[in-house]
């Protein structure tokens, strides 16, 4: 009987411990030199912001990951920023159902962002509304006299490098 039990736990015992230092099911170690913010994305297939005008033309919306430079952040609650996208163009960037948050000190960072790219008009009161955000001069937000025709962007998810 006591071989029985022997022979049996032996048998159980390398049963349980054959394990071959892999890890089934377990997600990958996240980068530590990037943030990130909203729904899960990576930075994997990205498109340089400068080609969203061209990638635009003939169209009013399309899904996109883009990767540029962020060049201002809401200074109040970090709800928007300004990307990059070439000859001296900004996009404006929201975040999808207003439920996330960039830092306020996140100007000159390289950005990754998935989302939505539409062509936008933004109406002078929502310039002046991002102008005070952005803690301009009230002289200065008096001068907002037009709206803007742009690239708008919706982010669904958004990474920073640190």
């Amino acid at each position: 009987m006591k071989k029985l039990l022997f022979i049996a736990g032996i048998a159980l015992f390398s049963a349980c411990g054959n394990n071959s230092g892999e890890t089934k099911n377990q997600a990958p170690a996240k980068d530590t030199t990037l943030s990130y913010f909203g729904d899960s994305i990576t930075t994997a297939g990205a498109v340089a912001a400068d080609q969203i005008s061209t990638m635009m033309k003939g169209k009013d919306s399309m899904k996109v990951k883009l990767t540029g430079v962020i060049n201002a952040v809401c200074q109040k609650k970090g709800c928007w920023m300004k990307v990059a996208i070439g000859n001296n163009q900004e996009m404006q960037v929201r975040f999808k159902d207003y439920a996330f948050f960039v830092p306020k000190d996140a100007a000159g960072k390289t950005v990754f962002i998935e989302g939505v790219a539409k062509n936008d008009t933004t109406s002078v009161k929502e310039l002046q509304h991002y102008a005070e955000d952005a803690g301009k001069s009230k002289e200065e937000i008096a001068k907002i006299t037009e709206p803007e025709i742009n690239i708008g962007f919706e982010a669904s998810g958004v990474i920073i490098k640190k």
